[in-house]
C-alpha cells in the first residue's frame, strides 16, 4: 500500500527478492497540470509495468473495497506513504500490517518527518518499521536503521537516501516476520519531536531567525514544497520561492532582510551573517539561478525580504 516514489523503491525491492505481491493498493488517479489530465500515482505506474493487481479505493471502509482486499488473501500487508488505515484493513492479514516510516520513531511522527529533521538541524535520522495499530505511527517497533544528515543536504536528497535504506529495511522486516524471529519494542511517549503537515504558514521564511535556522529551513523544504518569502522592491511586492543557499557568517550592520546584490550574487542580511541565494523562483517565472535572474530583473536599492 503506497502512493509516491518513496513507496516504489520498496515495492521494487520486494519483487527483486521474489516475494509474491498479490495486490497493490494505491491512490485513485487525480487531475493534474493545466490540462487537468488524470495522473496515475508513481506506485500505480510501476505496478502496471510489473503486471500487478491494483486496487484504487476512494473509501477504505467501503464493502466493495474490503471484499476485494479480502479476496487477495494476503498473509501480510506493507504500508509505505499511503493513508491512515481503518482497523478492518490493518487487522485483516494473519501476520498483520506494518508500516515504513522515514524517521527514528517515536520522534517525528506525522506527515513530514524528512523535512522537519532537516529544518530542525538534526545530525541523524533514519527509517523505522512498526506494526500498525489504532493510533498514527505509535505501534510496536520492528526494526530501525540510522543514517547521518550532512550539514548541507536538502530534504530532497535525504528523501532519496532514506528511500533506498527504507526499502532494504522492509525486506529485512518481512524476512523476520516470515521466520517468526521478530521482537517488537514499545515506543516511549515523552518529549517527542513532531512532524506536522507542511502548509503555507510553516513554509514561510522568518528573516528574524538565526543564520542557521533560516539556512536549515530553506534546505529542509527543498525542492518541495519550497520555503518562500516576499521581495519588496521597486514599490511592489513579489512572492519568491528559495531552493538553494549558502550561509555566510559575518558581522554587519544591515537591517534584517535587506537584499544586497551584484551582477552575479544575491545576499540577504540576517543575524550574524548573510544568506547567499543560489536558486530561486519569482511568482510567474521559472526556477533559475541567481545570476540568470539578475540578467533580467533589477532590484531597487531599498530592496528587502519581508
Amino acid at each position: 500500500m503506497g502512493t509516491p516514489d518513496f513507496a516504489v523503491a520498496t515495492l521494487q525491492a520486494l519483487i527483486e527478492v521474489h516475494y509474491p505481491i498479490v495486490g497493490v493498493i494505491t491512490a485513485p488517479d487525480k487531475p493534474a497540470g493545466r490540462g487537468r489530465k488524470l495522473k496515475q500515482s508513481a506506485v500505480k505506474e510501476y505496478a502496471l509495468k510489473q503486471n500487478l493487481h491494483i486496487l484504487q479505493p476512494t473509501n477504505l471502509k467501503s464493502s466493495d473495497f474490503l471484499d476485494a482486499l479480502h479476496d487477495l488473501k494476503a498473509d501480510l500487508q506493507i504500508v509505505v506513504a499511503f493513508r491512515m488505515l481503518p482497523k478492518q484493513v490493518w487487522s485483516m492479514p494473519k501476520f498483520g500490517t506494518f508500516n515504513l516510516h522515514a524517521s527514528l520513531l517515536p520522534d517525528y511522527r506525522g506527515a513530514a518527518p524528512i523535512n522537519w529533521a532537516v529544518i530542525n538541524g538534526e545530525t541523524k535520522t533514519g527509517v523505522t518499521t512498526f506494526f500498525i495499530n489504532e493510533k498514527i505511527d505509535t505501534g510496536g517497533i520492528l526494526l530501525q536503521k540510522e543514517i547521518e544528515i550532512s550539514p548541507t543536504i536538502s530534504a530532497g536528497e535525504l528523501h532519496d537516501k532514506l528511500m533506498v535504506v527504507g526499502s532494504e529495511l522492509v525486506v529485512q522486516t518481512v524476512q523476520l516476520i516470515q521466520n517468526n524471529t521478530y521482537q517488537t519494542i514499545n515506543q516511549p511517549e515523552t518529549d517527542l519531536k513532531p512532524a506536522p503537515k507542511l502548509n503555507k504558514e510553516n513554509c514561510k521564511i522568518d528573516w528574524n531567525q538565526s543564520l542557521n535556522q533560516i539556512f536549515n529551513h530553506i534546505r529542509g523544504l527543498s525542492p518541495y514544497p519550497a520555503a518562500y518569502s516576499s521581495i519588496y522592491s521597486n514599490n511592489e511586492t513579489i512572492e519568491v520561492k528559495i531552493y538553494k543557499t549558502l550561509k555566510i557568517e559575518e558581522k554587519h550592520h544591515y537591517p534584517l532582510g535587506k537584499i544586497l546584490f551584484t551582477k552575479k550574487e544575491i545576499k540577504v542580511a540576517v543575524k550574524n551573517g548573510f544568506i547567499n541565494v543560489l536558486e530561486l523562483k519569482l511568482a510567474g517565472k521559472r526556477k533559475m539561478d541567481s545570476k540568470s535572474l539578475l540578467n533580467g530583473y533589477a532590484f531597487s536599492e531599498n530592496a528587502k525580504m519581508i
